[in-house]
């Protein structure tokens, strides 16, 4: 699925199964939320926090999943075309970043 298709049929569920989006104060709020449920998760995998009894079950793909719907939901809401966005930032960082990262003796 691209990111273009994506946004759509978030946009057409929003609109039929979901009914209507949530204000953008409170999307951003859900995102979050959901960034919280899987920086918990990473700590908890990757980290030093030991998981306890409810996050035994975990999902780390569908928090992802969910973090990446409400960020859709947001850039529909906003009228962001997140593939251009997307594009033009690789630009950015291309242009800014080029050398830095190589020229990082920490990153060596």
């Amino acid at each position: 699925m691209e990111i273009k298709e994506a946004q759509e049929r978030v946009d057409s569920w929003i609109n039929t199964t979901g009914v209507r989006y949530f204000s953008e104060l409170t999307n951003m709020a859900i995102l979050s939320e959901e960034v919280g449920e899987l920086a918990r998760i990473m700590a908890r995998k990757y980290g030093d926090q030991s998981f306890k009894k409810t996050d035994e079950g975990y999902d780390m793909a569908d928090e992802m999943a969910d973090v990446l719907w409400v960020l859709i939901c947001l850039a529909n809401q906003t009228g962001t075309d997140l593939t251009l966005a997307l594009e033009n930032n690789f630009k950015k960082k291309n242009l800014r970043d080029h050398l830095r990262h190589k020229n990082n003796p920490r990153l060596k």
